[in-house]
């Protein structure tokens, strides 16, 4: 026997706190969570096409986040640029390897890895497909998790820049490839927030 979905129950999740609140709309809105107060949703419905110009954008953008510079050195006088690939070589062969490893992990592997799973979710979706129901939810709560990790690369640029600062001697500003990087980095935080994770769950949407 099925399990009956939230919505046949008058049952709804606070999307602040978590809490299963009993779903009262009022004129197409929810009621307010007991617990933090927050406006509750009616009801929230999939955007796929939203999702999918989202994951695509993203996808694009992330060719010149690795093809153009981050960041530009001047050491000296001597001015270079780097990319993030060659920024992760620099770092390995200087012998900084947890660094190079920390930096290619977030910036390659995980950006391609939200790729794949985003895709994953929205091709199974896009089927109505039953396949590893449980899998599948779990895997979108793991991506949505991991975007707050994706700042890094970011955040790694700023406090370069902020530390070689020594007017004639050494400075370092941020290239446009860092941007792009920051953009994908969003677009694919707001694809896993435009994905409604109950339609993995229905086989009508």
């Amino acid at each position: 026997m099925n399990s009956p979905f939230a919505r046949e129950i008058q049952l709804c999740r606070c999307p602040l706190c978590g809490l299963v609140c009993a779903d009262e709309p009022t004129h197409g809105v929810g009621g307010k969570c007991p617990r933090c107060h927050t406006l509750l949703p009616a009801r929230r419905y999939s955007r796929p096409h939203l999702s999918w110009a989202l994951l695509l954008t993203a996808m694009i953008l992330y060719v010149p986040a690795n093809l153009f510079p981050v960041m530009s050195t001047t050491l000296l006088g001597h001015v270079s640029d780097s990319t993030i690939l060659s920024g992760v070589v620099a770092f390995w062969r200087s012998g900084s390897w947890g660094i190079a490893s920390v930096i290619f992990m977030a910036s390659v592997v995980i950006p391609c890895l939200k790729f794949l799973s985003l895709s994953v979710l929205l091709l199974s979706n896009a089927r109505k497909s039953r396949w590893a129901r449980r899998e599948r939810a779990r895997l979108y709560r793991l991506t949505e998790w991991i975007g707050c990790w994706s700042m890094l690369d970011v955040v790694v640029v700023a406090v370069v820049c902020g530390q070689l600062r020594f007017h004639a001697l050494s400075e370092a500003e941020p290239r446009a490839g860092i941007v792009f990087f920051g953009l994908v980095v969003m677009l694919t935080m707001l694809c896993a927030l435009s994905f409604e994770p109950k339609t993995i769950w229905e086989d009508k949407q």
